[in-house]
């Protein structure tokens, strides 16, 4: 897996937003905490677009705006705006041949998590599953999630400790860190942005899904053989679970201990990694060492 050239003061952020909308206002804090980080800040033509519908522009507007910033020699990485959706309808139209042979650092999750996929499975580029522009609102630039986006930038090294929970299954995993939003890990099953899940350590978050809709999602890896042959599972935040009238009758980790029974894997719940304010950086495709225990989880580089 290669490794992007990691920042130093001065070098360029370019900022788009590839999938919904977002109005330029709502990135004014973040561009105003990376200049007090030391870089430079280029927006994209889709930031604060005159789109009038879902997406931040058209396909053809989005594709180009971010094709620009990849192939942009005086951006050395590229934070998204928001997710959302779009992101599926232009990643079999990007070019990334200047991109292979210059790679950058690429951060944001959600709608961006196929892209992560992509990126890894064709080109063996780490990326960065990290808060996006829309995480440094409301006073919240200083926060230590935002900030473990800074810090990987720069190339501090990924090391978490966080709290265990009753439901974790023990154990030590180690292997490569893949994975994200779980409604887009199934959308790129059968598609040239599938992940080889065999050996890894897997994460996964969602939101605003219903408990019934979770749970067709995992027997989708299931039955896909994504969750048989991995060195560990890492379950982040399902914010805004819903059940229907008729209640499904399963919790969230019962559905997900449910679906890993027979598999030997260490398991843990609750890890900070989310559509909530919860949600390290983590530097995706890399060696990762898992330590699973009922009181603590600690996550770091190998």
């Amino acid at each position: 897996m290669r490794i992007p050239p990691y920042l130093k003061p001065g070098d360029t952020i370019g900022i788009v937003c590839p999938a919904g909308y977002m109005a330029t206002e709502r990135a004014g804090e973040c561009i105003e905490t990376l200049q007090e980080w030391g870089f430079k800040v280029k927006t994209g033509k889709t930031l604060g677009s005159a789109s009038t519908n879902y997406f931040s522009g058209t396909d053809e507007e989005r594709l180009t705006d971010l094709q620009e910033m990849l192939d942009d020699d005086a951006v050395q990485a590229i934070l998204f705006g928001r997710g959302g959706y779009g992101m599926s309808r232009i990643v079999d139209r990007i070019d990334f041949t200047k991109f292979r042979e210059k790679p950058k650092w690429i951060a944001g999750f959600s709608d961006i998590t196929l892209l992560h996929l992509h990126i890894q499975k064709n080109y063996s580029v780490s990326t960065l599953h990290a808060p996006m522009a829309g995480a440094f609102r409301d006073g919240e630039s200083g926060n230590e999630y935002v900030r473990s986006l800074r810090d990987c930038f720069l190339g501090m090294p990924v090391n978490y400790n966080v709290d265990g929970h009753p439901d974790n299954r023990p154990g030590i995993a180690e292997g490569k860190l893949i994975g994200g939003n779980l409604s887009l890990l199934i959308n790129s099953l059968g598609t040239s942005s599938e992940p080889d899940t065999n050996g890894a350590i897997l994460f996964l978050e969602e939101v605003d899904e219903y408990l019934y809709s979770i749970d067709r999602m995992l027997m989708q890896l299931l039955r896909a053989g994504k969750l048989s042959r991995l060195a560990g599972l890492i379950v982040g935040g399902f914010s805004g679970t819903k059940d229907t009238e008729r209640p499904f009758g399963n919790t969230l980790n019962d559905l997900i201990k449910e679906k890993v029974e027979y598999f030997n894997y260490p398991v843990c719940f609750g890890f900070p990694v989310s559509h909530d304010r919860e949600n390290y950086a983590l530097k995706c495709g890399v060696e990762y060492r898992l330590s699973v225990k009922l009181n603590e989880v600690r996550l770091f580089e190998q």
